[in-house]
């Protein structure tokens, strides 16, 4: 960025964020992008680097401020302006027609009502004031929340800044979308974690994190619903209401109508049973309400639930069948997982034969037998899972199922770590893993070597072609010649992708060599921060425990990764064939040439800083030369602690590791320069 004022630098800020909340409103909101992703990173990234130069000119709508630098200590409570009532339930036609006959008795007035999807997520409320986003809370008992509001900034739907300067309380939804539900779970399995048992579940789990970093890497949706002391917005409708809502800036739920009969609203809630199952989201039914709010006011409320609305929940959809089998397989990082085999029954839209039983302690938790009658559903209208057994239908020579203790694919003994709920292969050249980890290589994410699907990959390892990634880049057209269905121009097609996989940027290949704990984003991190293969391979576990978001369970995956023999084997042969490792992205900002205190210093940050955030002062110290680590160790030169300093000054204090306080930081910043504008 050129050197700029500081009133040019104001003026083009202001520019910069008006422009991003306005394509965010077309992202997110209207569902209408106008420009590329590529394009809305570029201001962004110019935005940061204002902010970055000129720190006072951050405010706290900016969309660079979404995700914050602290960790909770926990969730204060709060109370609501206007309580978030529950509402009454209809489970059949016969319930809405009998609704509808107290609505007709209570007012005397025509009226219609409005139909809306029920999402399946956690209720949610947010406070503007004068347009911009202040706080954002958990329902609660629905008169007293949690303050949620670090991470309600995390989700993107949600504007920092109104197109209008209302002041107001809104209320809606916070979900998980089907497939970052499907992901998240996948990840889970992967690493042996407990997995979620619904997005709702998801959801809460989500937005209730002390640190708002994992929040905001869960994808995260909102519906806007309802307001409170919205007399701003001279609306007189429910309707008028949820398009106002809309035009300034907030996400509503565009599938919903206006009925005038109860005959109308049950047509739309058969419209949306059919369709639920083709929705991103998950529902669970229609919330049905008087449109107009003085006829609202007129029919009026009980002590829990207003009389002038009501939610019809769709029935549960669950299926017995009968378990056959349970089939183990094996992941790429060795997990070993169990799925239980049925006889085919159809549920939610398609006929199901598989259902995952995720992890060992869930089999034995369920009880579950091979002969066993099992009730079954699929949690997010996604996941066969299985309920229940139902025990009056076991036989009576039924026997407890007997957990493997072998590995199915090379027969190594299965591991049951202590920290994770997953059976484990620790033999590194077990095929299973060998062949994940083939297919996890050259996926879109990774190396992106198209035509190189499951069953290609499978052959070439079982036919000797390969007998790890790097051997990919050594295949002839003879070699692919011999697998099935690989005629000449597949083969070469695929020989021309793996030839075009060797010039990608470094953490393409750092994220396809599968290391524990990495995923794509992370990948990218190491990439920058250290820029070669040999720079990473030789970085300490506190290089790695310095890079922000980073911490020890990451820094010690790397570490031991790198550290194996065969690694090293690996990339060798990586470079001998011509496979780029180096970063080519976008640098880091460079560290500022001086012969300031800071240079070359390890420091360790803890407390509650009041000066700074922990990202500037972390970005500070390491443009004077020094390195922010995680933890404190023999290494750490020095711990400044701020407020409520805990464990970290403990331990810094036992090795004898000098202690500033945040004054003292501050000085010594300040007299290095970081202030002033280069």
């Amino acid at each position: 960025m050129s050197k700029i004022t500081l009133a040019e630098s104001e003026e083009r800020a202001r520019y910069l964020r008006d422009q991003l909340n306005r394509f965010g409103y077309e992202y997110y909101v209207l569902d209408a992008p106008t420009v590329s992703d590529q394009e809305y990173d570029q201001l962004y990234h110019e935005l940061v680097a204002i902010e970055t130069a000129y720190p006072e000119l951050i405010v706290s709508e900016s969309p660079t401020q979404r995700v914050g630098g602290k960790l909770l200590s926990g969730f204060e409570k709060v109370a609501h302006d206007v309580p978030m009532l529950s509402l009454g339930n209809a489970f059949s036609l016969e319930d809405l027609e009998n609704f509808d006959q107290r609505i007709r008795k209570l007012t005397d007035k025509p009226f219609t009502y409005t139909c809306e999807l029920k999402i399946d997520g956690l209720a949610i409320s947010l406070k503007y004031e004068k347009g911009i986003f202040k706080r954002g809370a958990t329902r609660g008992d629905g008169t007293i929340g949690e303050e949620i509001t670090q991470n309600l900034r995390t989700i993107k739907a949600i504007p920092l800044r109104l197109r209008e300067p209302v002041t107001f309380e809104v209320r809606g939804e916070c979900y998980m979308p089907k497939s970052a539900f499907a992901k998240l779970n996948e990840d889970r399995d992967e690493k042996g974690l407990e997995i979620f048992a619904n997005p709702r579940n998801a959801a809460a789990g989500s937005i209730r994190q002390l640190d708002s970093k994992i929040t905001a890497g869960r994808n995260l949706n909102v519906f806007l619903y309802g307001a409170a002391n919205f007399d701003e917005l001279a609306v007189k409708t429910q309707s008028e209401l949820l398009t106002k809502l809309s035009e300034i800036g907030l996400r509503t739920n565009t599938l919903r109508q206006e009925c005038e009969t109860i005959e109308e609203v049950w047509a739309f809630i058969e419209a949306m049973r059919e369709k639920r199952l083709t929705l991103p989201y998950d529902i669970d039914g229609v919330v049905i309400k008087v449109d107009d709010f003085a006829t609202q006011e007129e029919i009026g409320y009980t002590v829990k639930a207003p009389r002038w609305a009501i939610a019809y929940k769709f029935p549960a959809e669950e299926q017995e069948t009968i378990l056959r089998d349970i089939e183990w397989t094996v992941g790429r990082t060795g997990v070993v997982t169990p799925t239980a085999i049925m006889d085919p029954v159809f549920i939610a839209g398609s006929t199901v034969q598989r259902a995952s039983l995720h992890n060992v302690d869930l089999v034995k938790e369920k009880d579950v037998r091979i002969g066993d009658t099992v009730l079954i559903h699929k949690a997010g209208d996604i996941i066969p899972e299985i309920i229940s057994v139902n025990l009056d239908k076991r036989s009576e020579d039924s026997e407890p199922y007997t957990i493997p203790t072998n590995c199915p694919a090379c027969d190594s003994h299965l591991a049951h770590l202590e920290d994770e709920v997953a059976l484990r292969c620790l033999n590194p050249q077990c095929p299973a893993q060998m062949k994940e980890g083939l297919s996890h290589f050259v996926s879109r994410n990774a190396m992106n070597i198209t035509g190189l699907g499951v069953r290609v990959v499978s052959q070439m390892y079982e036919k000797g072609l390969v007998k790890d990634v790097a051997g990919l880049y050594t295949l002839t057209m003879d070699d692919l010649l011999q697998l099935d269905k690989i005629k000449e121009k597949s083969a070469n097609n695929i020989l021309s992708a793996i030839d075009k996989s060797r010039e990608n940027s470094l953490e393409r290949l750092i994220f396809g060599l599968g290391i524990r704990n990495v995923g794509a984003k992370a990948a990218k991190m190491l990439a920058e921060e250290f820029e070669t293969i040999e720079r990473l391979m030789a970085a300490s576990k506190e290089d790695i425990d310095a890079i922000e978001g980073f911490g020890e369970t990451i820094a010690d995956s790397v570490v031991q990764f790198f550290a194996l023999p065969e690694v090293a084997v690996l990339i060798e042969e990586f470079r001998e064939n011509g496979v780029n490792l180096i970063y080519k992205g976008p640098k880091k900002a460079a560290v500022i040439e001086n012969d300031s205190i800071w240079q070359g210093k390890t420091v360790v940050l803890t407390g509650k800083l009041t000066t700074y955030t922990r990202p500037e002062a972390t970005e500070m110290i390491e443009r004077l030369g020094g390195k922010v680590t995680g933890s404190v160790s023999k290494n750490t030169d020095w711990l400044i602690a701020g407020e409520d300093a805990g464990s970290k000054l403990t331990k810094a204090q036992s090795l004898n590791i000098p202690v500033w306080t945040e004054a003292e930081m501050v000085r010594h910043l300040e007299s290095s320069g970081t202030n002033e504008n280069e």
